[in-house]
This record gives structure tokens, sequence and C-alpha cells, in this order.
């Protein structure tokens, strides 16, 4: 690969030049920006355009004499020009066969790469048109590009003869991707990454094709400051998000804190570890400075969707529909915003409109899986996760909803399978463990539930639900001290955050400790305990009833044992499995208070 990388190289010449690793010179990045932007858009790549101008824009002015000049014309350009500014003015009005017409026998690099554009996109739009009046966005996947084939064995022709330049390896690069063809076309988008250094395009769609870190170090990359911006966006997503916040951080020290682009990384970045408040405000910061952006918006809506926040929602779904209400993250907005209102069909209309406008988007996919799960159509859900992990082998959501999906159809092999695909991607997220662990347990593989639960606890229980099923595990075992040493704990963490307590478990914990320390014969802590269960509806009575047990002992003259008044330790079968353990102290009942 580096040899046939070193060989583009040649073949391009200046391009090469373009860039290095070093953030010293940003008047010269600037420059570099304008430039590629420009060229960019010369070929119709307006996204590669607008996030070079994007991230121009964040960079101060350049002086009139330092002003990048125009890109310059070869012979072979000035000869096409007059056929290109005709087909240019047909490819920006979307008449994508009429410009390839005109287009055909061009010979500069610039005339051709919108001739082989313009049929790729000719292509493309004419299986969107054959998919619109299918049955569904379900079936999308049956309609192939029909020019594909045409357009590789042309480029790789062209390929073999070194003739292709960066722009020209990065269609190449699209066409074997879309012919599934991966390894291939890693190999030629890092050929486009080495020749034309400044095109975000290519970086992108490797970006796409990266499936986790071990394949990214074996890749051989250009050393420039591009590959920075790279770096940050596939840490992001891999989940690598600590990595990823440390490489903006780094982006926004060298001098690009004004960039609306990074800004909008890092939030959805707290977004992928679920710290919501830092997400939500640095996406309520982004809107203030860029108010008619609707580029992650859809994921912006997710996190006012699961904070409830039903006004903020609605507002923003209004906001959008005022902007472009035919954008793929409009559709997805109002989706969310019927969905918390419970109004799941108007929901999933919105997202298959999102899947009209665009096939390849992820997210619509996920929540439509959502949403047809809420409606109990577990047939068309699983359809639509299966597409999401299609698009995107990556995304955790889809394999986690395919894992509940099957959960519901009691299919717990099948849940396995799936629950653990999404854990390799979130290793950290105590919900892909619970789910496992939950699994294991229906599979009676005990071991490995206990395993599952602790670790989720280890790693932060966002639901606070781990230690309670791993204490009702050493229930089932008769392992009474572990179980008690589990609800003191799960006690201690519920009452440690100062939440209002809506936990059923919480009174079943109670109940527990209450007849654990009753058969101990720890009278005041069975007492305390029981005590503790009369706050609680469902253990009032029981509470009631153990309260009086006491009293009545403690008047026969029994008296309270001391052989197990010794703190509690974690059980060693756990411990073993190279989990922390923790000493925990005896339940301090005065302190808690319901």
């Amino acid at each position: 690969l580096a040899e046939r990388c070193a060989g583009g190289m040649a073949a391009a010449g200046v391009a090469v030049g373009l860039g290095s690793s070093d953030f010293s010179d940003l008047r010269e990045i600037k420059k570099q920006l304008l430039n590629v932007a420009e060229r960019s858009r010369e070929r119709g790549l307006q996204h590669s355009g607008k996030w070079a101008s994007e991230l121009a824009f964040a960079l101060d002015p350049l002086p009139l004499s330092e002003l990048p000049p125009p890109p310059a014309l070869t012979e072979e350009d000035a000869r096409d020009l007059d056929a290109y500014t005709l087909a240019k003015s047909y490819f920006d009005l979307k008449e994508y066969d009429r410009a390839a017409y005109f287009l055909r026998g061009c010979k500069s690099q610039k005339a051709y790469f919108l001739y082989m554009y313009s049929r790729y996109l000719s292509g493309e739009k004419k299986k969107d048109d054959e998919t619109v009046d299918s049955l569904g966005p379900l079936e999308k996947g049956q309609v192939k590009n029909e020019a594909l084939r045409e357009l590789r064995v042309e480029l790789s022709k062209k390929h073999k003869a070194r003739e292709l330049d960066g722009f020209g390896l990065y269609l190449y690069g699209v066409v074997l991707r879309k012919l599934d063809l991966v390894k291939e076309a890693i190999d030629v988008f890092v050929e486009a990454a080495h020749v034309l250094p400044l095109h975000w395009g290519a970086w992108l769609e490797l970006c796409n094709l990266i499936t986790d870190k071990e394949m990214l170090k074996f890749l051989s990359l250009p050393d420039t400051w591009m590959k920075e911006f790279f770096l940050a966006h596939i840490y992001t997503e891999l989940q690598l998000i600590e990595e990823a916040l440390q490489k903006y951080q780094s982006l926004i020290d060298a001098g690009f804190s004004k960039s609306t682009y990074i800004i909008s990384q890092i939030a959805v970045a707290y977004h992928n570890i679920r710290d919501i408040d830092k997400a939500l405000s640095i996406f309520n910061e982004l809107r203030k400075q860029d108010p008619y952006r609707i580029e992650n918006m859809d994921t912006f809506s997710n996190l006012l969707y699961v904070r409830s926040m039903k006004p903020e929602l609605s507002y923003l779904a209004h906001n959008l529909c005022e902007i472009d209400k035919y954008r793929v993250e409009t559709c997805c907005v109002i989706g969310n915003y019927y969905s918390l209102r419970s109004q799941h069909e108007k929901a999933a209309l919105y997202f298959q409109r999102a899947l009209k406008l665009n096939p390849r988007y992820l997210g619509a996919w996920t929540l439509m899986g959502h949403e047809y799960m809420e409606m109990k159509n577990t047939s068309a859900a699983i359809q639509a996760y299966r597409h999401a992990i299609e698009v995107n082998k990556r995304d955790y959501r889809a394999w986690y909803g395919l894992g509940q999906t099957y959960e519901i159809l009691k299919m717990p092999f099948y849940c396995l399978y799936y629950y653990r695909r999404a854990h390799q991607l979130r290793p950290n997220d105590s919900r892909m463990l619970v789910a496992l662990g939950e699994c294991y347990e229906k599979l009676n593989q005990l071991v490995e539930a206990k395993k599952c639960y602790w670790r989720a606890y280890a790693v932060g229980d966002v639901e606070k639900m781990a230690l309670v099923k791993l204490a009702k595990l050493h229930e089932q075992l008769n392992e009474s001290e572990q179980a008690a040493q589990c609800y003191i704990k799960y006690i201690q963490d519920i009452y440690s955050c100062g939440e209002i307590v809506e936990h059923l478990e919480v009174s079943t914990a109670f109940r527990y400790l209450a007849q654990y320390y009753f058969k101990c014969k720890l009278w005041d802590e069975a007492s305390a305990c029981a005590q503790k269960c009369c706050a609680f509806n469902d253990t009032r009575e029981e509470g009631k009833a153990l309260l009086r047990q006491i009293l009545q002992l403690r008047n026969q003259g029994e008296t309270s044992s001391t052989d197990i008044a010794a703190p509690f330790f974690l059980p060693a079968s756990l411990s073993a499995n190279n989990t922390p353990t923790r000493r925990v102290s005896p339940l301090n009942l005065s302190s808690v208070t319901p």
C-alpha cells in the first residue's frame, strides 16, 4: 500500500505538499482551506466545500495581499472550459445525465471528475426515484445503482495507469464502497488522503469503513494537520470519547475555538457518554452561535427526549420546520416529538419520511426500530435495526435494540449474541452489562450473570439496578450474607445520590435486611429496617408484623446476638475475576430518611 501511495503522490505533484501536522502557521492553513473549498465546489463536492469553508471561517481573515489565487488552469482545462462551464450549470440544477453528455471526451482532471461524478449521481438519483414509490423504506436495500459496475471498470483502468488525482481516487473509493469491496475501498481512500490530504470527504469515507482501533493502527496515514481532525472524528465514532475530547481540546487550543464543527462534535461526544447536562448546554450554545443550523439537531432532540423536555422539543421541531421541513434531521426531530407524546404511529411515519429523503441515514433506522418496538411490531423492528447495522456496524443502539426485540420473542440465545455485540462496542455501559446478566440468568448461567451484574456496578450503574439483581441472585442461591451486603450497598448508593427515591426495590431491600437481621438475632438493626419498611405501601404490613415479633421476643428476654456485627466483605467468587473489591460498613440507618 505504501508503494502505491508513493506512486500516487508522485503523480499528484504539488498537491502533496499541502499541510504538515503542525498548527503553528494558521494563515497558511486558512489559505489551504480556502483553496480546497474552491476546488471542491468546482467539482460539485458541496459537503467537503462547506466543511472547509466553515473551518476557514473560524480562523482570522486574511489581508488582500495574502488571499490565495484561483486554481491555475492547464492547457487541457482551457480546451475543456466551455464544455465544463455548461455541464457544471446543468450539474448544479441536478440534470446529471445532461451534464455527463456534454462532458464526454473531456481530458482535463476537473472535467473528467465531473463527468464520472455526474454519472454516479445519476445512478443514485434513479435508484432513489425507484424506491420512493416502493412499499416503504424497508425495501430500499433491494434496489441497486446500475452505473456502479461500469464506473468501476473505467476508474480502475485510470487508477492502474496512475491517471487519477486526489478527487478521482475519492470517487473510485466511493464506487468500491458502494459495491461492498471494503478492503479495496480502504486502500483507495488512504491513497486519496496521501495525494490530497485537505479533502475532508476522503477522510470521512475512511471513518465509515474503520470498525475498531486495531484497524486504525495498521493504516499508513499522511502526516498532516488534517489527520488530527480525522482521529478526533474516528475516536468519537469508535466510542473512544476521552481520546476524542482530548483531540478536540488540542484543536481548540491550536486556534479553532470558533469552529462550530468542533463545538458540535464535542456535544455529540458528550451525548455518546450520556453526560446529558453537558451535551445540552453545548448544543444550546451552538444554537446561539449558528441559529439556522440543522446538522446534529436530531442528536440534540434525542437529549431533549431523554430528559422529557416537551416544550423545548416542540420549539425545536417548529423552528426546524420553518427553516427546512424536508431535511432528514427535521423529520427525525418531529418523529422524536411525536414519540415523546406517545403518538408512535405518527413518529414512525416521520422516520419513514426521513429514510425516503436519505436511505443511509443511520439515526432514522434506529429510531424507527424503537417506534416499532413501542407498537409491538417486532418483525418490522428487527428489519429496521438490521438496516441500521447495514449502514453502520458500530451502532450499539441497533445491536441493543435487536437484543431487546429477541428478548420480547423469548429467544435468549439470540439475545445473548446481540447484547454481546452491543457490549463490545460499549464496554463501560452498565445497561449492556445488566441486559447480558439478565440473559445469562434466563439461560441459568448464574456465575456469568453474577460477573455481569458486578461489572455493571463497578463501571457506574446508570439505572441503579445491578446491585438489586445481584442480591436477588444471591438470594436464589441461598447466599444470604452476600445478598444482604448487596442490599446494604444498594441502599447507601440510592440515598447518597440525594434523589427522591422512587425505586420500588428500596422497600424490597429493607424487607430482606429486616428479615436477615431478624434471623441473625440483631434486634436493633432488624427493628430499624422494619421501621423503614413501614414507610412503603407494599411492605408496610410485613414491617409491622416483624416489629411485633421483635417486641415479643425482647419481652421474652431474648438477647441480641453479637456474632455477626462485623462488616461484610465481597464474596471471593466475585472478587476473583479481577473486579475491584469494596469493603462495606454496616448500614447506618439513622441518616437514611425516605
